[in-house]
């Protein structure tokens, strides 16, 4: 168990150094943003949705692996 805390804290790190040094990872087509004069709104629905599915993949993929 203690395995996979290590392995998802050092995705974790990667992922945000990525994000630290300026890659847009998750601007995904389907998102909306919305840039006014005075106003941004940036709602992620394309990539949450990808998000989930991938995650839902892998925890189910560590429950058949990890009994």
């Amino acid at each position: 168990m203690a395995k996979i805390f290590i392995v998802i804290g050092v995705i974790f790190v990667l992922v945000g150094l990525l994000m630290l040094f300026g890659v847009k990872l998750f601007r995904l087509p389907g998102d909306i943003y919305i840039q006014k004069e005075n106003f941004s709104f940036y709602f992620p629905i394309t990539t949450s949705i990808l998000l989930s599915v991938v995650f839902s993949l892998l925890f189910y993929l560590f429950s058949q692996f990890f009994r």
